[in-house]
């Protein structure tokens, strides 16, 4: 039987058009740019917190070139809150090498579009298919999670050889026609029906075919990651004052907080006070309350210390370091734990 066919996109794409969603901002006036940067705005983040930033983002660059030719300081502005910034400089890279080798044009070629920055097999997939109707299957958190409880597919989608299977699976069952109905209906299966807990079997419309439902092992599939004690780390983050301004410095591309404008930030007291010995002090530095800010894979237990400056600031390093005036916009990419200390002064 043709995938067109299968009972399982029929009945997929029958509650699309009943329930699904059709008013999401880049649902309209689709374009491979606006899909592509929902897309990956969506990976790891909620539609609700996804719109307003999207929305920003297509106000203030509205077209590829724009995003391509913007600062990339005003590229991390805009994604501030979003988290995972590694999206956000991957986007900006991304739209200069369209820009570049491109003429500016999304590529319409999934090898194409899978070779540039940031983009993998089931984004690619995603954006071809959301805005263009090509026929590619996708593989994101949501759609994965349906496919796993509906065919029975055991173990952790982090394992190669269960991934292999799920593509499989998802390949078997998009249909070659109406593709871009049936992958935002494999979405939002994932996210309004199908939710990592307390699915709602009783109204979903594959409930009868899914191995999960009918077997009574909806709370074991999918299979869940192995559990991995996350180790601690501790920085000092330095807040250093003098007449109403604070000193930031901008964060290397890669690690931690590329790209982002953070606090000086220390080891240990050693190195703290050996930076402190240089500069002139107009009291002692306090140390203020700390908090536990969490990576992906690690914990990060941040202790803030203030001093203020009696004397010149120390110079700045054009654009790697500046004084940014207290009480008025910080218009870069600041590092969350930046944010939420600036937000205290």
């Amino acid at each position: 039987m043709e995938a067109t066919e299968t009972q399982f996109a029929q009945q997929i794409l029958a509650w699309y058009q009943l329930h699904g969603r059709k008013s999401l901002p880049w649902q309209h006036n689709r374009t491979p740019y606006r899909v592509w940067l929902s897309e990956v705005m969506l990976q790891q983040t909620q539609v609700t917190t996804v719109i307003p930033y999207f929305e920003r983002f297509t106000a203030r660059f509205p077209t590829l070139t724009d995003l391509a030719n913007a600062d990339i300081d005003d590229v991390l502005h805009l994604w501030t809150g979003l988290g995972y910034y590694a999206r956000g400089r991957n986007l900006h890279k991304c739209a200069q090498v369209i820009r570049d080798q491109h003429g500016g044009e999304f590529p319409t070629d999934i090898e194409t579009v899978m070779s540039l920055p940031g983009i993998g097999r089931s984004t690619a997939g995603a954006i071809l298919s959301l805005s263009l109707d090509q026929p590619h299957a996708i593989l994101d958190g949501n759609v994965k999670r349906v496919l796993s409880r509906h065919h029975g597919i055991e173990g952790w989608y982090g394992v190669k050889a269960v991934e292999n299977k799920l593509w499989q699976a998802a390949i078997a069952n998009t249909p070659s026609h109406q593709v871009q109905p049936y992958n935002q209906a494999m979405m939002d299966m994932g996210a309004m029906i199908c939710s990592r807990s307390k699915p709602k079997c009783e109204i979903c419309p594959v409930a009868a075919t899914c191995v999960a439902f009918t077997d009574n092992r909806i709370g074991e599939l999918p299979g869940k990651k192995p559990k991995k004690e996350k180790p601690a780390k501790r920085a000092l983050l330095l807040i250093l004052l003098h007449e109403g301004k604070v000193f930031l410095q901008k964060r290397p591309p890669a690690g931690i907080w590329g790209g982002l404008w953070c606090l000086p930030q220390f080891d240990d007291e050693v190195s703290l006070e050996r930076y402190l010995a240089k500069l002139t002090l107009a009291a002692e530095p306090e140390t203020l309350n700390g908090f536990r800010h969490t990576f992906s894979h690690y914990h990060l237990d941040i202790e803030p210390v203030v001093a203020l400056l009696a004397a010149k600031p120390i110079e700045v390093q054009e654009n790697q370091s500046d004084w940014f005036t207290l009480g008025e916009p910080f218009n870069v990419g600041l590092a969350a734990a930046t944010e939420k200390l600036l937000a205290q002064l």
